[in-house]
């Protein structure tokens, strides 16, 4: 069965252990629910080989504690990946071909840009028309409701040392950062992605994220570990609209 993604808020608060924008900084943060931007995929009539398009993108959540990632469908075992995810957020992954009992999907490990199979009995599947462009020469996101722009501004990237990455990503949770959020800001979504140069961070394996900030000065620059920063009243806009499994491009 194919129904809307489902998103549920952690009871405990978490640690945030993503490749970060401040040496060091390590807050504490509660899952968020992410928004309801997404809509009911209904059953598949038959076996198909579809790219995914400009004007839509198909979210796997996971039904159980667990999936088995394959290496092809001929059943060849890569991987088995927990759910809920470290943060407390159900397991998703950004569908690449949905060929009826097999969906190719995007997945959120080393190497950037990895692929595997799942079986489509395994998750359930929602769609979204949304998807974020993060310009890195312009210093720009622009997030996109199919072909038509609905929200752009200014972003601060990584430094030349410990660059922002470029690829092709989806958001892996929603986190708020408690307090004042300090380097943060105000919410911070994961990515399926990690930095090429930083094998650990603060305690994680060196995630990427998009994220506020206490700094909008910095904005416009490069200035982080890695990580994509935005003014607080953008990323805010993000958590009330975009779902978990959003894609996000990263050019430049």
């Amino acid at each position: 069965m194919r129904t809307n993604l489902l998103r549920t808020a952690a009871a405990a608060t978490l640690v945030i252990l993503l490749a970060g924008c401040a040496a060091g900084a390590r807050s504490a943060v509660r899952h968020e629910p992410s928004s309801s931007a997404v809509r009911h995929e209904p059953a598949s009539s038959g076996a198909r080989s579809e790219p995914a398009s400009s004007a839509g993108s198909k979210i796997a959540s996971v039904k159980g504690s667990r999936i088995t990632v394959y290496r092809n469908k001929e059943g060849v075992a890569q991987r088995a990946i927990t759910s809920p995810n470290g943060y407390g957020a159900t397991r998703v992954f950004l569908v690449e071909r949905d060929e009826g009992e097999w969906l190719q999907v995007l997945l959120p490990i080393r190497p950037n840009g990895s692929k595997g199979w799942i079986k489509a009995i395994d998750v359930t599947l929602a769609e979204t028309s949304y998807r974020v462009e993060i310009d890195r020469g312009a210093f720009r996101f622009t997030v996109y409701d199919g072909d038509r722009a609905v929200r752009t501004g200014k972003v601060a990237t990584g430094e030349a040392g410990t660059p922002t990455p470029p690829g092709r990503y989806f958001f892996t949770e929603l986190v708020k950062p408690v307090g004042d959020g300090g380097a943060y800001g105000a919410y911070a979504f994961g990515l399926s992605g990690f930095s090429p140069v930083l094998k650990s961070f603060a305690g994680g394996p060196g995630q990427l994220a998009i994220h506020g900030t206490n700094k909008p000065s910095a904005i416009g620059t490069r200035a982080s570990h890695g990580c994509v920063r935005l003014s607080n009243d953008d990323i805010t806009w993000m958590a009330k609209n975009l779902a978990i499994g959003t894609p996000v491009v990263v050019k430049g």
